[in-house]
């Protein structure tokens, strides 16, 4: 095989890759009713930089752990409670942005905040995934900057360009 076909196959194979992913978009249309808005991860980090806003991250303690974005506060998706993120939120009209991995199960925990009657809520884009794909640094359990990011599985992991894919601690 010369040099021709194995770039051939490589250029192909690529393809195939880059058409067998589904644009971010499309993905999140698929799965969220966009009943909270989103905030870009561009918007975010201005928005941290600028004023007080409450951070907080929807996945699993194991995903939190691996990393997460600073000063977020681990909320959860399978126990998620309402009256916990009461008793660290009193102002139901205080900036809150919710994030997961992609934005999907943010987008859950944002519409129980809402029906809790908080009202400024945002569900960050593309999540943490996003968030590192922009170049964008995160923290491990000890609040010390990690390539590190859970990626929650192989189907889901396709979305995430940048950083070291943790699949288990």
């Amino acid at each position: 095989m010369n040099l021709k076909h194995c770039f051939l196959i490589l250029f192909l194979f690529q393809l195939g890759t880059l058409i067998a992913q589904e644009p971010l978009d499309k993905l999140l249309s698929k799965y969220n009713s966009h009943s909270v808005p989103y905030i870009s991860v561009e918007e975010l980090k201005m928005q941290t930089e600028n004023e007080k806003v409450f951070i907080l991250d929807s996945r699993e303690l194991e995903e939190f752990e691996v990393s997460h974005l600073k000063n977020s506060t681990f909320v959860g998706y399978n126990d998620f409670s309402v009256a916990s993120v009461a008793s660290k939120i009193e102002n139901k009209n205080a900036p809150i942005v919710v994030y997961c991995s992609l934005g999907i199960r943010s987008e859950t925990i944002s519409e129980k905040l809402k029906n809790a009657g908080y009202t400024n809520i945002k569900n960050l884009y593309g999540g943490i995934f996003e968030w590192k794909n922009k170049g964008y640094s995160v923290y491990d359990s000890a609040n010390k900057e990690t390539q590190k990011i859970h990626a929650f599985s192989k189907h889901w992991s396709k979305y995430l360009h940048k950083g070291e894919k943790i699949y288990k601690l």
